[in-house]
């Protein structure tokens, strides 16, 4: 018997009885429509914050202090970063084009009777490079003729808190009871890697942080950039050996941490696996099911139509034929299911997106994949009461009552 004749008698059966077709086709519907949500979601997770990382500078080095862990409790190194430091590597390392340390402090900047709870930071001009950051309006400090100036570089958020309805340009701030003239803007860039806001920031000199704000000449971060995207791991090396000769540094452990945006996205990206895995499991519990309910449909549909099997079997109906049926129905219901919920999935995934502003991204391999287990479900849960059904004592299943 042809396939396509097979075809027919299968969909007939299934139509005789459509509310168990209907239930059966369900299950796999919601599997696939769940698998596919779930990778969207994991995928489009993964897409934006790789995408907001890369936009923090893709060659951007952090270097900070080392970590450690001694009795459950995490430790820093003694040995803490100076602006020697910054000056060294700056002179010294040939695979940077930018060096930046950070100082911060929190407080709140005050303009007449608005007011912006932010974080001050201490930078040098080169920040602005490293994490891509461009001026809008106005100019950015210079690390020579600035050092301890009074004068600062906002960002977007920071010019609608506080000039809301005026150019902020020559205007003065009030950070801590110190006044800071605004030199310059920044281009907005929105959220961070960890839904920060990177427009609400107030850039000053980072001697005028340690000398005014803090009082202090430690320095808990230093950003740098590397010469190219190829360039990061020789950057790094050379960077930890400039730091260990300042210090003589003997020590089997580094002094210091330094790690690149690669390492940081690679680390993220690989949490976001893991969370995506951990949700297509899920979901793929559900498909699961469903195939669970096709071959329970399938046994049903086998002992009601015995006397039906034996009688074909009679006129001259192979085993195969019969296997072959079954199979085909099995197979319908997966693919009408896997066809239905790979529509739902989609629409599902664009709906999250557009409802809660949800980063989604739906995969063509997801869509391929899912359609292809949903023919292997079809064809592992059918096969045994195929072959059930093929193996019939035609005599016996005319005499079923």
């Amino acid at each position: 018997m042809n396939p396509f004749t097979l075809a027919k008698i299968a969909l007939r059966a299934l139509l005789r009885n459509r509310m168990r077709t209907f239930l059966s086709v369900l299950g796999i519907v919601i599997g696939v429509a769940a698998v596919i949500t779930m990778v969207a979601m994991g995928e489009g997770s993964k897409k934006s914050i790789k995408e907001q990382m890369t936009a923090m500078g893709t060659n951007a080095i952090t270097i900070m202090p080392n970590q450690s862990r001694r009795g459950g409790v995490q430790t820093e190194s003694t040995e803490t970063l100076e602006e020697e430091d910054v000056i060294a590597i700056r002179e010294n390392a040939s695979y940077i084009n930018g060096v930046s340390p950070m100082v911060t402090v929190g407080g709140q900047a005050i303009v007449g009777n608005n007011n912006s709870p932010t974080t001050l930071s201490g930078v040098s001009a080169d920040y602005l490079k490293i994490r891509n950051y461009e001026i809008q309006d106005g100019v950015m400090f210079d690390d020579e003729t600035d050092r301890m100036a009074k004068v600062c570089v906002i960002g977007q958020t920071v010019v609608k808190n506080l000039f809301p309805d005026a150019d902020p340009i020559g205007k003065t701030i009030r950070y801590k009871s110190i006044p800071l003239k605004v030199i310059g803007t920044l281009k907005a860039k929105g959220s961070g890697d960890f839904g920060q806001d990177q427009d609400d920031v107030i850039f000053t000199p980072y001697q005028t942080v340690m000398r005014r704000f803090s009082a202090t000449t430690n320095i808990r971060q230093i950003y740098a950039n590397s010469i190219g995207e190829g360039y990061a791991a020789k950057a790094t090396e050379e960077i930890m050996t400039i730091l260990k000769e300042r210090r003589n540094w003997t020590k089997p452990t580094d002094p210091f941490r330094v790690f690149t945006q690669e390492e940081m996205i690679q680390m993220v990206t690989s949490t976001s696996d893991m969370l995506s895995l951990v949700l297509t499991a899920i979901a793929g519990i559900s498909l699961f099911v469903g195939g669970i309910g096709i071959m329970n449909i399938m046994y049903v549909s086998v002992t009601e139509r015995t006397k039906e099997i034996g009688l074909r079997m009679a006129i001259g109906a192979r085993g195969r034929d019969i296997l072959l049926q079954f199979l085909f129905e099995s197979v319908i219901i997966s693919l009408l299911g896997g066809a239905i919920g790979i529509a739902l999935g989609i629409a599902a995934s664009e709906t999250v997106k557009i409802a809660m502003n949800w980063p989604m991204s739906v995969s063509v391999t997801s869509v391929i994949v899912s359609f292809g287990v949903c023919f292997a479900t079809g064809v592992f849960f059918g096969w045994y009461p195929a072959r059930k059904a093929s193996r019939l004592d035609p005599i016996e299943a005319l005499r079923f009552e």
